[in-house]
């Protein structure tokens, strides 16, 4: 039974990063909703689960690893998102992250010029939503169930 809930459980993890992906790039290239720099961060977790899930398949001898770092990435997602939940709910102040548009301080008048254009997000805007709900709350849900799932299975990976 173990097997199969690895299985089942990777193959999640694997179906649900790309939906997320998809779905992130669509609201932002489709239907034209700037994401603001901490949502750009939040999909690296699902990029690297992707990743992770094809080296499992290649190098089943490591699964038990890549299950635990599955675990500790989706932690870290959590924890990203729910620090962009604190940003957007107004308990916490916006991060430099939330500010640069990029590392350097001198600019030509053309390059300020180009930003001043540019619609830039603030962390705190909340520009989609669904069912009232931003799309970081969804990922905390996500990233949550997947780091609580994935966990189970690595401390119960030696049973049975």
């Amino acid at each position: 039974m173990v097997k199969n809930s690895k299985n089942l459980l990777i193959k999640f993890i694997f179906y649900v990063s790309i939906i997320a992906l998809v779905s992130a790039f669509f609201i932002e290239y489709v239907l034209g909703h700037q994401p603001c720099n901490l949502c750009i961060l939040e999909r690296i977790p699902y990029l690297l689960a992707i990743i992770i899930v094809f080296l499992n398949y290649k190098f089943i001898i490591f699964e038990k690893f890549f299950i635990l770092l599955l675990t500790i990435i989706f932690l870290a997602g959590t924890t990203l998102s729910l620090y962009h939940l604190g940003i957007e709910q107004g308990f916490i102040q916006e991060s430099l992250v939330c500010d640069l548009k990029s590392g350097s301080n001198l600019l030509s008048k053309e390059e300020i010029l180009k930003q001043l254009k540019e619609k830039s997000v603030n962390c705190k805007d909340v520009t989609f939503k669904i069912f009232g709900l931003s799309l970081t709350s969804y990922n905390i849900l996500l990233s949550l169930l997947i780091c609580i799932s994935s966990g189970k299975i690595y401390l119960n990976y030696d049973k049975n």
